[in-house]
């Protein structure tokens, strides 16, 4: 309507229907706008009501017990034979096995373990993963992970480096460190600009021999080009990618993937796990280059905050756990880019990056993520100025997003253009909602600041969605992540002193997801380090909730006075 008000929508329709759609909406608008108003009144309305959050007033109760009765009734969703949700299509949802990894883990779950486990194997192994240059695909078209939707998004890719971080740093399985290596290879190579920013995706088309855009043209094989590339090679390389008539493709075609990891292949082929590193090597790098003289899928070179924030936290993971400093420095770049390039002096944030040009005022979920990765890049580097801006973000925040009848937070600014509605974000769906980042970080910034203001607003927020997170765990996972916070200890870890690097690099080879961090070489004013300072020695400090057991200098005796298990 000229005032702004939908009166239809839709999400998706082919050329034809489109030109159709929009014939009959316009003779609509002209022959009866009566209608046409009735509809614009209907729809506002809808749209207005389907986000509204009634604050619960009843009394707060976070239990483990109902935490099972969630994880209980979404185990009747899980394909445990093939991973991920049951049916087709397959979409990695790496904000649900984050939680499950952490539940499977302190609650010692094995079922769940074995899950995902699973879901995580499948995915590395299948078609999804581009087994030649590494990266993401969007999510899998069947059951089994083997044909992708060839669209690469530096969102998914950024969440699934986390992922399989952490995944590596519960069960040392090389698979996953390979896989979150590969993952930094393909954005690294890809989608990183000389800013330190990343671009948003590779799309999924590109023009295949013919000249003609078709998806997946650049990724897919024909069994003789193959046969020319590795000549004598063939016969083992269709053995471990597939390469056979029962996983034929579109136009018979070949999406290499594979369904045995490298161990179980080498010993049903009776070679060495050495001789088959160094074959896999040879026939990635042959395909590579041979793939690189194909038309190339079309790059969307905006630089979105939020997703750079997705990716910046998948490069503090991977540090976190690999210890490598390459990922520390593409981190620093990264998150330096965003502070200086996209955080304005006002406070406010900008959305997006192009041709040297900030724009679009930025939403919620840009200034969670944000926050999210500078409250974790504090947690590597002890390096105080991020946690300060993840802060003053937060009251930014406060300031203009917030909601005080729901307590909730809106996805728009109050300095935003008025919209027919004020959205209101909960679910957590392939990137966790912004009200959930926006929950944990308040959780955390509470405890580093003692700001009772923040762990109150978070724990009304979680208690807002609990009747709906304990109904369907899958669109709630982040959520529960916050949950389990509240339910069961969470550990103040505090280190001071000198060699509190040499700590904190030895304290993160552990898997401990009910904790944070915080340290200084000296005297801090931060909350949690106050009057923790001896001259002369590194102490680690083991608190919950202020309340701190006595101070040690070892991490093994720390890690004694921490438990994992949540009952």
């Amino acid at each position: 309507m000229p005032d702004g008000r939908p009166f239809w929508g839709g999400t998706y329709f082919p050329k034809e229907n489109w030109i159709e759609i929009l014939t009959k909406l316009a003779a609509l608008y002209k022959d009866q706008p009566e209608k046409a108003e009735e509809y614009a009144a209907n729809l506002t309305r809808g749209v207005r009501e389907s986000d509204l959050i009634e604050p619960n007033t009843s009394k707060k109760e976070f239990s483990a017990v109902e935490l099972d009765t969630m994880v209980t009734n979404w185990k009747k969703y899980m394909d445990f034979n093939l991973g991920g949700r049951a049916g087709a299509p397959k979409f990695p949802m790496p904000n649900n096995y984050q939680f499950l990894l952490r539940y499977a883990v302190q609650h010692s779950d094995q079922k769940i373990m074995d899950y995902v486990n699973k879901s995580l194997t499948k995915m590395a192994l299948g078609g999804i993963n581009d087994q030649i240059g590494g990266g993401f695909a969007r999510y899998a078209v069947d059951n089994k992970w083997h044909i992708p939707h060839f669209e690469k998004m530096l969102y998914d890719n950024g969440q699934l480096l986390s992922l399989y971080a952490n995944a590596y740093l519960v069960t040392k399985n090389q698979l996953y460190k390979e896989a979150a290596y590969q993952i930094t290879t393909f954005a690294e190579r890809e989608l990183l600009d000389k800013t330190g920013a990343f671009y948003s995706s590779l799309d999924a088309d590109s023009k295949n021999t013919e000249g003609i855009l078709e998806e997946g043209a650049f990724y897919v094989w024909k069994k003789n080009e193959l046969q020319n590339l590795l000549k004598e090679d063939f016969d083992l390389f269709a053995e471990y990618y597939n390469i056979n008539d029962e996983h034929t493709w579109e136009h018979d075609t070949y999406n290499p993937h594979r369904t045995q990891t490298d161990q179980q292949f080498a010993e049903k082929h009776k070679i060495t796990p050495d001789l088959l590193k160094q074959k896999t090597s040879g026939w990635k790098d042959i395909l590579f280059k041979a793939r690189e003289k194909r038309s190339r899928p079309r790059l969307d070179d905006k630089i979105l905050t939020s997703w750079n924030a997705l990716m910046l936290k998948g490069y503090i993971d991977a540090y976190r756990v690999f210890n490598d400093e390459h990922f520390l420095k593409i981190a620093l770049k990264n998150a330096s880019f965003i502070q200086k390039v996209q955080i304005q002096a006002s406070g406010e944030l900008y959305r997006n990056f192009k041709n040297g040009k900030s724009t679009i005022n930025a939403y919620l979920e840009d200034y969670a993520t944000v926050i999210d990765a500078f409250i974790n890049l504090y947690q590597i580097t002890l390096d105080e100025k991020w946690l300060e801006t993840a802060n003053q973000l937060a009251y930014y925040c406060f300031d203009h997003f917030f909601d005080d009848a729901s307590k909730m937070f809106f996805f728009t600014s109050n300095t935003d253009r008025a919209l027919v509605a004020r959205k209101i974000d909960i679910d957590d769906n392939v990137i966790p909602s912004s009200n959930s980042v926006m929950a944990n970080n308040l959780f955390l910034l509470g405890h580093y600041y003692a700001n009772k203001t923040f762990t109150e607003t978070a724990e009304q927020m979680l208690h807002n969605v609990k009747d709906s997170m304990l109904e369907y765990g899958s669109a709630a996972s982040n959520w529960s992540m916050l949950y389990m916070n509240l339910a069961g200890d969470f550990y103040e870890i505090a280190i001071t002193g000198e060699k509190v690097m040499d700590k904190l690099t030895e304290l993160n080879q552990y898997y401990i997801p009910n904790k944070l961090v915080a340290g200084s070489k000296e005297e801090s004013k931060l909350s949690l380090l106050e009057y923790k300072y001896n001259a002369g020695e590194t102490t680690i400090y083991v608190c919950v909730d202020g309340a701190c057991q006595l101070p040690v200098n070892q991490v093994k005796d720390a890690l004694s006075q921490i438990s994992l298990t949540f009952d």
